[in-house]
């Protein structure tokens, strides 16, 4: 006798797992989306602002001039150093919104102004370890970084990898257990500690965030990212259509000479193009013809366009260059404005991202009370902002 019960069970069991395989593809998607206001393109890292001044600017120039959105700093607590240098803000103490750019106060009024004015918030997320020195933090609070206690969050030793410095890229383990320039590296791999994360990625959602930087990706065990990132919460519905998913690009350097490949990272979000800025900066520096930029794109190495974030600099490349080029930045205004309106300009890599900072002499050198460069103001740039929102999705021929 034919066992029909069995058959019902297998038809059962299989459409549940096609209804799972869907979700998890919709999710994926989802985390592939930007969240950009339709006919909008380009973020601006707006490096050590201030929520109070980011939200002005996006009232009075970013909103007027076509922006999408903004990456800010990290605005989870960090330790405070001596001379105030610019990485302490990648050092967290604790998961508390308060920093030199401002307060929990101060941050959710920016995002909720800067949402209204058509640009999205992307928080600069620091996640793969802690502050490296005791000491006290932006919001008063302390740590002892030696028996790896942040009360505030809390961690103890136990939610950390053990102590090992990174000596061999070559070595997966290495590189995403060990410790990153001497940081205490979490271990994601205990579900207590991604709980943690995932409540400040929560927090941040909840006031209006569209999407997440993932500093130093490249450092943490994709499927503990993957995991982190299924459990964070849809996107508010204050700003964002309904089941609406955070946009994720994600800090994973590779130059194609490493064990860990931008690939692993793919599945589940985007991957900042470090090679984009290499080879445009080369280029314009006179070291490769600008005639060979005719078939830029896949065929010079990139990421395909949907997979990727693409920039000419960020705010460790400008001061340490990238993949052993010097990396061009405001000190090289004019070579540096037709790399970025090259960018601009060309089809390739549905997410640009322009660098907004300060002018300095230190590397270490923190924010100015003036100084400020403002390159995201200037009219080569800003106004190719507007040229890449009108010609989008046109037929490029390069000339």
């Amino acid at each position: 006798m034919e066992d029909r019960s069995t058959k019902v069970s297998i038809v059962f069991v299989n459409m549940r797992s096609t209804v799972l395989l869907l979700v998890l593809a919709t999710t994926c998607y989802g985390q592939k989306n930007n969240n950009f206001v339709p006919g909008r393109n380009s973020i601006v890292q707006m490096f050590e602002w201030s929520w109070d001044d980011i939200a002005n600017e996006c009232e009075t120039f970013l909103g007027p001039k076509g922006f999408a959105g903004v990456q800010i700093s990290p605005p989870s607590e960090n330790i405070v150093v001596g001379n105030r240098p610019w990485w302490e803000r990648y050092q967290p103490l604790s998961y508390d919104l308060t920093t030199r750019s401002g307060d929990e106060g101060a941050l959710k009024s920016m995002i909720s102004r800067c949402n209204k004015a058509g640009i999205r918030i992307y928080a600069d997320l620091v996640v793969n370890h802690m502050a490296a020195s005791s000491g006290t933090g932006t919001a008063g609070h302390g740590c002892d970084a030696g028996s790896r206690s942040y009360p505030e969050v809390p961690y103890g030793g136990g939610d950390f990898h053990k102590s090992c410095p990174i000596n061999n890229y070559n070595d997966p383990a290495e590189v995403r257990n060990c410790e990153l320039v001497g940081l205490p590296d979490l271990d994601q791999g205990k579900q207590y500690v991604r709980d943690k994360i995932v409540e400040y990625m929560n927090h941040l959602v909840d006031i209006g965030i569209a999407g997440f930087r993932v500093d130093a990706a490249k450092h943490i065990w994709p499927a503990d990212l993957e995991a982190m990132y299924g459990s964070v919460k849809n996107l508010n519905t204050e700003f964002f259509p309904e089941n609406s998913r955070p946009f994720y690009y994600q800090e994973v350097i590779d130059f194609g000479g490493d064990a860990v490949k931008r690939e692993e990272y793919l599945g589940f979000g985007n991957v900042l193009e470090f090679r984009h800025g290499c080879e445009l900066s080369k280029a314009f520096q006179g070291q490769n013809q600008l005639k060979n930029l005719a078939n830029w794109g896949t065929a010079w190495g990139l990421m395909q366009p949907h997979d990727s974030v693409v920039f000419v600099e960020n705010h460790d490349t400008q001061r340490s260059g990238s993949g052993g080029v010097e990396i061009l930045t405001y000190k090289k205004a004019r070579e540096y404005k037709m790399a970025v309106a090259f960018m601009l300009a060309h089809p390739h890599g549905e997410t640009t991202k322009i660098f907004s900072g300060y002018a300095y002499d230190d590397n270490d050198q923190g924010p100015p009370g003036s100084g400020w460069v403002y390159e995201h103001r200037w009219s080569q740039i800003s106004n190719m902002v507007g040229f890449r929102n009108v010609v989008e999705g046109n037929r490029f021929t390069f000339a």
